[in-house]
Protein backbone atom coordinates (compact mmCIF):
# COMPACT_ATOMS: atom_id res chain seq x y z
CA UNK A 1 0.00 0.00 0.00
CA UNK A 2 3.08 2.43 0.94
CA UNK A 3 4.30 1.75 -2.58
CA UNK A 4 1.08 2.49 -3.95
CA UNK A 5 1.15 5.99 -2.39
CA UNK A 6 4.60 6.65 -3.12
CA UNK A 7 4.65 5.59 -6.81
CA UNK A 8 1.00 7.35 -6.86
CA UNK A 9 2.42 10.71 -5.51
CA UNK A 10 5.61 10.52 -7.37
CA UNK A 11 4.51 10.19 -10.57
CA UNK A 12 1.95 13.13 -10.12
CA UNK A 13 4.25 15.58 -8.87
CA UNK A 14 6.69 14.45 -11.68
CA UNK A 15 3.42 15.52 -14.01
CA UNK A 16 2.45 18.90 -11.96
CA UNK A 17 6.51 19.55 -11.80
CA UNK A 18 6.55 19.46 -15.69
CA UNK A 19 4.14 21.13 -16.65
CA UNK A 20 4.73 23.99 -14.16
CA UNK A 21 8.51 24.03 -15.34
CA UNK A 22 7.43 24.58 -18.86
CA UNK A 23 5.10 27.53 -17.71
CA UNK A 24 7.57 29.14 -15.23
CA UNK A 25 10.25 28.99 -17.96
CA UNK A 26 8.78 29.54 -21.64
CA UNK A 27 5.42 30.92 -20.83
CA UNK A 28 5.77 33.72 -17.95
CA UNK A 29 6.96 36.74 -18.64
CA UNK A 30 10.44 38.50 -17.14
CA UNK A 31 9.86 40.52 -13.90
CA UNK A 32 9.42 43.83 -14.62
CA UNK A 33 12.27 44.93 -11.86
CA UNK A 34 14.24 42.07 -11.83
CA UNK A 35 14.25 40.60 -15.10
CA UNK A 36 14.61 36.44 -15.17
CA UNK A 37 16.01 35.48 -11.93
CA UNK A 38 12.79 36.47 -10.26
CA UNK A 39 11.84 32.88 -11.08
CA UNK A 40 13.27 31.35 -8.54
CA UNK A 41 10.59 32.26 -6.01
CA UNK A 42 8.88 29.35 -7.31
CA UNK A 43 11.39 26.97 -6.00
CA UNK A 44 12.49 29.38 -3.06
CA UNK A 45 8.94 30.17 -1.57
CA UNK A 46 7.69 26.60 -2.00
CA UNK A 47 10.40 25.19 -0.41
CA UNK A 48 10.45 27.73 2.83
CA UNK A 49 6.40 27.00 3.08
CA UNK A 50 7.29 22.89 3.05
CA UNK A 51 9.52 23.09 5.75
CA UNK A 52 7.76 25.16 7.84
CA UNK A 53 4.75 22.56 7.09
CA UNK A 54 6.60 20.45 8.31
CA UNK A 55 8.28 21.49 11.16
CA UNK A 56 4.90 22.08 12.56
CA UNK A 57 3.63 18.48 11.19
CA UNK A 58 6.27 17.37 13.45
CA UNK A 59 5.53 19.86 16.22
CA UNK A 60 1.80 17.89 16.10
CA UNK A 61 3.13 14.43 16.24
CA UNK A 62 6.05 15.08 19.19
CA UNK A 63 2.94 15.97 21.45
CA UNK A 64 1.37 13.13 20.49
CA UNK A 65 4.10 10.80 21.41
CA UNK A 66 4.39 12.68 24.93
CA UNK A 67 0.78 12.20 24.94
CA UNK A 68 0.40 8.41 24.27
CA UNK A 69 3.93 6.87 24.33
CA UNK A 70 3.59 5.81 20.90
CA UNK A 71 6.75 5.06 18.85
CA UNK A 72 4.67 5.40 15.64
CA UNK A 73 4.50 9.25 16.48
CA UNK A 74 8.19 9.21 17.21
CA UNK A 75 9.49 7.61 13.80
CA UNK A 76 7.17 9.85 11.95
CA UNK A 77 8.07 13.18 13.30
CA UNK A 78 11.90 12.25 12.57
CA UNK A 79 10.91 11.61 9.26
CA UNK A 80 9.37 15.17 8.65
CA UNK A 81 11.93 16.76 10.25
CA UNK A 82 14.62 15.06 7.87
CA UNK A 83 12.60 16.24 4.95
CA UNK A 84 11.82 19.54 5.94
CA UNK A 85 15.42 20.55 6.84
CA UNK A 86 16.85 19.56 2.86
CA UNK A 87 13.79 22.04 1.73
CA UNK A 88 14.72 24.35 4.49
CA UNK A 89 18.32 24.56 3.23
CA UNK A 90 16.83 24.45 -0.54
CA UNK A 91 14.87 28.02 0.56
CA UNK A 92 18.31 29.15 2.05
CA UNK A 93 20.77 27.99 -0.77
CA UNK A 94 18.17 29.51 -3.38
CA UNK A 95 17.29 32.64 -1.48
CA UNK A 96 21.28 33.19 -1.20
CA UNK A 97 21.10 32.83 -5.06
CA UNK A 98 18.85 34.81 -5.40
CA UNK A 99 20.14 38.04 -2.96
CA UNK A 100 23.46 37.73 -4.57
CA UNK A 101 21.78 38.82 -8.18
CA UNK A 102 18.91 41.10 -6.45
CA UNK A 103 21.24 42.79 -3.44
CA UNK A 104 24.71 42.08 -4.37
CA UNK A 105 25.20 40.11 -1.46
CA UNK A 106 25.17 36.38 -1.00
CA UNK A 107 24.52 37.05 2.63
CA UNK A 108 23.28 39.39 5.49
CA UNK A 109 21.85 39.30 8.90
CA UNK A 110 18.85 39.82 8.32
CA UNK A 111 16.22 38.69 10.61
CA UNK A 112 14.39 36.52 8.65
CA UNK A 113 17.66 35.05 7.20
CA UNK A 114 19.09 34.78 10.60
CA UNK A 115 16.25 33.19 12.41
CA UNK A 116 16.21 30.73 9.54
CA UNK A 117 19.54 29.45 9.75
CA UNK A 118 18.89 29.31 13.31
CA UNK A 119 16.10 26.96 12.67
CA UNK A 120 18.25 25.11 10.34
CA UNK A 121 20.23 24.52 13.39
CA UNK A 122 18.08 23.63 15.84
CA UNK A 123 16.54 21.03 13.87
CA UNK A 124 19.78 19.60 12.20
CA UNK A 125 20.34 19.15 15.89
CA UNK A 126 17.21 17.34 16.65
CA UNK A 127 18.54 14.60 13.85
CA UNK A 128 22.08 14.43 15.59
CA UNK A 129 20.34 14.32 19.33
CA UNK A 130 18.35 10.98 17.46
CA UNK A 131 22.05 9.53 16.64
CA UNK A 132 24.03 9.88 19.85
CA UNK A 133 21.25 8.10 22.09
CA UNK A 134 20.77 4.53 21.60
CA UNK A 135 17.67 4.01 24.23
CA UNK A 136 14.69 4.81 22.57
CA UNK A 137 12.47 6.25 25.04
CA UNK A 138 14.65 8.53 26.44
CA UNK A 139 15.76 9.49 22.61
CA UNK A 140 11.91 10.16 21.92
CA UNK A 141 11.61 11.99 24.62
CA UNK A 142 14.51 14.44 24.24
CA UNK A 143 13.87 14.51 20.65
CA UNK A 144 10.32 15.59 21.13
CA UNK A 145 10.92 18.08 23.54
CA UNK A 146 13.82 19.59 21.31
CA UNK A 147 11.14 19.70 18.56
CA UNK A 148 8.93 21.78 20.27
CA UNK A 149 11.17 24.32 21.17
CA UNK A 150 12.04 24.43 17.81
CA UNK A 151 8.91 25.67 16.75
CA UNK A 152 9.49 28.70 18.30
CA UNK A 153 11.96 29.96 16.08
CA UNK A 154 9.68 28.64 13.09
CA UNK A 155 7.25 31.25 14.06
CA UNK A 156 9.47 34.05 14.62
CA UNK A 157 10.69 32.93 11.18
CA UNK A 158 7.21 33.38 9.95
CA UNK A 159 6.57 36.43 11.44
CA UNK A 160 9.80 37.92 10.89
CA UNK A 161 9.01 40.27 7.65
CA UNK A 162 5.60 41.80 9.60
CA UNK A 163 7.77 42.36 13.10
CA UNK A 164 10.80 43.52 11.57
CA UNK A 165 11.48 45.85 8.29
CA UNK A 166 15.07 45.11 7.33
CA UNK A 167 16.84 43.94 4.23
CA UNK A 168 14.27 40.72 3.15
CA UNK A 169 10.95 42.57 1.48
CA UNK A 170 7.57 42.10 3.07
CA UNK A 171 4.95 39.69 2.01
CA UNK A 172 3.61 39.52 -1.61
CA UNK A 173 1.07 36.76 -1.40
CA UNK A 174 -2.66 38.10 -1.43
CA UNK A 175 -2.87 35.23 1.01
CA UNK A 176 -0.80 36.84 3.41
CA UNK A 177 -1.70 40.67 2.70
CA UNK A 178 -5.14 40.53 1.35
CA UNK A 179 -4.56 41.76 -2.15
CA UNK A 180 -0.96 41.15 -3.13
CA UNK A 181 1.88 42.76 -5.19
CA UNK A 182 2.47 39.77 -7.45
CA UNK A 183 0.86 39.15 -10.82
CA UNK A 184 -1.88 36.88 -10.52
CA UNK A 185 -0.11 34.75 -13.60
CA UNK A 186 2.63 34.48 -11.47
CA UNK A 187 0.96 33.97 -7.87
CA UNK A 188 -0.95 31.07 -9.80
CA UNK A 189 2.64 29.30 -10.87
CA UNK A 190 3.86 30.23 -7.50
CA UNK A 191 0.81 27.97 -5.94
CA UNK A 192 0.76 25.14 -8.47
CA UNK A 193 4.69 24.55 -7.86
CA UNK A 194 4.19 24.79 -3.86
CA UNK A 195 1.74 21.59 -4.59
CA UNK A 196 4.14 19.64 -6.48
CA UNK A 197 7.18 19.93 -4.43
CA UNK A 198 4.32 19.65 -0.92
CA UNK A 199 3.36 15.84 -3.05
CA UNK A 200 7.49 15.50 -3.58
CA UNK A 201 8.16 15.96 0.43
CA UNK A 202 4.78 13.71 1.24
CA UNK A 203 6.20 10.61 -0.75
CA UNK A 204 9.57 11.28 1.15
CA UNK A 205 8.72 11.16 4.67
CA UNK A 206 6.56 7.95 3.48
CA UNK A 207 9.72 6.40 2.63
CA UNK A 208 11.42 7.23 6.05
CA UNK A 209 9.10 6.46 7.70
CA UNK A 210 9.10 3.33 6.37
CA UNK A 211 12.78 3.47 6.99
CA UNK A 212 12.08 4.29 10.62
CA UNK A 213 9.86 1.45 11.66
CA UNK A 214 12.31 -1.25 9.41
CA UNK A 215 15.00 0.08 11.74
CA UNK A 216 13.11 0.64 14.93
CA UNK A 217 12.02 -3.37 14.40
CA UNK A 218 15.59 -4.42 14.08
CA UNK A 219 16.72 -2.28 17.22
CA UNK A 220 14.19 -4.17 18.74
CA UNK A 221 14.98 -7.76 17.81
CA UNK A 222 18.64 -6.39 18.43
CA UNK A 223 17.56 -5.63 21.74
CA UNK A 224 15.57 -8.67 22.49
CA UNK A 225 18.73 -10.83 21.72
CA UNK A 226 21.11 -9.14 23.60
CA UNK A 227 18.89 -10.00 26.38
CA UNK A 228 18.99 -13.55 26.37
Amino acid sequence: MREKVVIGLAAAAALLLAYNLYHIFLVLPDEAMQGAIYRIIFFHVPAAITGMTGYFVALLLSVAYLSFGNFRFDSLAASVVEVSVVFSLVNIVTGSIWARIIWGIWWTWDYRLTSALVCVLIFSGYLMLRRAIDEPTQRARLSAALCVFGCIDVVIVWKSIEWFRTQHPGPVLSIRTGGGHIDPAMEHMLYSNFCAILMIAVALVVIRAQQEATAREIDSLRRQANAI
